[in-house]
C-alpha cells in the first residue's frame, strides 16, 4: 500500500512538473513554452507581443504600457477573463525575424521568451503564403489573422510655409521630414525621378521630425496616419494640418493590420479572432482609437462584405 502511495505521489509530482514545463518552458533545455489556449486560461494571463518605443501603437508612458495596441491587448485579455501582460518586441532586420523570435521559435539567447499573440502584423495573404526558392512556405510556422485596422500614409504640413499639399510635387521646393530608412524615406527620395531627393530630411522618428517642423527646418512630415494623428493631437503641434494628397506609385497606399500566433495554436487564434471581430463590428475598435485622438479605418477585409450601415457603425458614424 505504501509503495502504491509513493508511486501515485511521484506520478502527481511528475505531472505538475510537466505542466509547469509546458506553461513556463524548460529552463535546462531553454525550450519555448507551449502555451495553448487552455493553458493560457489556466495560467490567468495573456502575453501580448507589441513593438517597444513605437507611439502611438505601443510604448511606455510614465513607466506604464500605453498606446492603441496596449488598449486593444487589454480589451482582448478582459474578454478572455485573464490578466494582460505586455511582451515588448525589439525590431529585428525584418518581420520574419520578429515572428521567429517572438511567436514560434524564440531568440537563440532566450527561446523561452515568446508572446502568446503578436499585434501590428500586416494582414497580407501574399506575405503569408510567400515561398522560398525551393517552394517551401517561409511563414508556415505562423498564422496571420484577425485584421483590426486599416493603416495608410499621411502628410502633415505647416500652413505658414505651405498653402496646401495637393501633390508631393510641392516638395521639389520645400523640405519634408521622414523617419530614416522607412518607406516614406525611399518613396520621397526616389519620387519624380529623384527631383525630391534634395528636400528630404532624415530623423530618428516621426516625433523628432515634428520637432524639426516646429523649428522651421522642414515644411511637412510624412509617416503612417496614426503616427501623424498622434503628433497633431499634441498642443505644441496645433498649428499644423493634415494634407489630403495621395501617393501615386508608392506601392501600397493602404494596408490591413492584424495579429500572428504560432501555427499549432489555432484554438487560441479562433478565440482572439472572435473577440476582435466583435470589437470591429460594434464600433468599440473605433472608440478605442477615438479615445486616443486617432482616426480609425475598418480593414479592407471587412469592407468586402459589410453592408454600408454595418460599415458606418464600425467606423463610429452611427
Amino acid at each position: 500500500m505504501k509503495t502504491m502511495l509513493a508511486i501515485l505521489t511521484l506520478f502527481i509530482l511528475a505531472g505538475s512538473a510537466v505542466a509547469r514545463e509546458v506553461q513556463d518552458g524548460n529552463e535546462l533545455l531553454n525550450r519555448p513554452a507551449e502555451r495553448t489556449y487552455d493553458i493560457i486560461l489556466e495560467s490567468g494571463y495573456l502575453k501580448v507581443g507589441m513593438y517597444e518605443n513605437f507611439p502611438p501603437y505601443s510604448y511606455e508612458l510614465n513607466g506604464e504600457p500605453a498606446g492603441i495596441d496596449v488598449e486593444l491587448g487589454k480589451r482582448i485579455a478582459e474578454e478572455m477573463g485573464v490578466e494582460f501582460r505586455v511582451h515588448w518586441i525589439t525590431p529585428d532586420e525584418n518581420l520574419g525575424d520578429d515572428l521567429r523570435n517572438n511567436v514560434w521559435k524564440g531568440h537563440y539567447l532566450a527561446k523561452q521568451r515568446l508572446a502568446d499573440v503578436m499585434l501590428r502584423v500586416p494582414y497580407d495573404k501574399q506575405y503569408a503564403y510567400m515561398q522560398d526558392s525551393t517552394g517551401e512556405y517561409i511563414n508556415e510556422q505562423v498564422v496571420l489573422f484577425g485584421p483590426y485596422q486599416q493603416e495608410t500614409w499621411q502628410i502633415a504640413f505647416n500652413p505658414e510655409r505651405l498653402d496646401s499639399v495637393e501633390t508631393v510635387a510641392v516638395f521639389q521646393y520645400n523640405p519634408i521630414g521622414v523617419e530614416i530608412d522607412t518607406l516614406p524615406d525611399f518613396y520621397l527620395s526616389s519620387g519624380l525621378r529623384g527631383r525630391l531627393r534634395d528636400q528630404v530630411r532624415h530623423y530618428p522618428n516621426v516625433r523628432e521630425a515634428f520637432e524639426a517642423m516646429r523649428k522651421g527646418e522642414v515644411s511637412a512630415v510624412m509617416g503612417m496616419r496614426s503616427e501623424i494623428d498622434h503628433e497633431l493631437a499634441k498642443p505644441e503641434n496645433s498649428a499644423f494640418r493634415p494634407a489630403d494628397n495621395g501617393f501615386p506609385g508608392i506601392g501600397k497606399q493602404v494596408w490591413d493590420v492584424g495579429m500572428a500566433i504560432k501555427h499549432t495554436h489555432r484554438q487560441l487564434g479562433y478565440a482572439l479572432e472572435a473577440i476582435v471581430d466583435k470589437l470591429v463590428r460594434n464600433g468599440e475598435m473605433d472608440a478605442l482609437f477615438a479615445d486616443l485622438e486617432l482616426r480609425y479605418s475598418v480593414p479592407q477585409y471587412y469592407r468586402e462584405f459589410l453592408e454600408p450601415e454595418a460599415l458606418a457603425r464600425a467606423e463610429g458614424e452611427l
